[in-house]
């Protein structure tokens, strides 16, 4: 199912963890027009901006899935409204900054990035169809937990 004109359902809820432990990782019809708006706002944005392919690397989770990857059914995954992503060739940084200087979105969180490697980490971004945060991030592993501040 065609969610836009660059990204399916398939690619949006495709998960290794998922296909590895067989765990069932379709979404309900709500879960698939959070998809939707996603793709619309964020997504399909990048993509006509960037003019290169979108490595999906986590969109669509359900619960079961979340607990399985080490994250938490709280996750706005697991509601259709996030998805981790990378551009091949594009800083992470330089992604994660476009977005925040030019859309709407909910949280936006550059993850795991290595300011020495820049094509280290992703960028994890969410939507939601309003009351959108503008929520800029990013994520560290200090002492085995991810620690969350504020980008500057």
């Amino acid at each position: 199912m065609k969610l836009s004109n660059n990204f399916t359902l398939e690619e949006l809820t495709y998960s290794k963890t998922a296909e590895e432990k067989k765990i069932i990782n379709i979404p309900k019809v709500e879960h698939i027009k959070s998809l939707q708006l996603l793709c619309d706002h964020i997504l399909q944005p990048v993509r006509d901006a960037f003019q290169m392919p979108i490595k999906i690397t986590s969109g669509y989770r359900s619960p079961e899935l979340c607990l399985a990857v080490g994250s938490t059914i709280k996750s706005q995954h697991t509601e259709g409204k996030a998805a981790d992503f990378e551009i091949e060739g594009i800083p992470n940084l330089q992604l994660a900054n476009w977005i925040y200087k030019t859309l709407d979105f909910d949280q936006l969180i550059l993850e795991f990035w290595n300011p020495a490697e820049d094509n280290s980490g992703w960028v994890h971004c969410s939507y939601n169809n309003n009351n959108n945060r503008r929520e800029y991030l990013k994520a560290m592993r200090i002492d085995g937990k991810t620690v969350y501040s504020t980008m500057e």
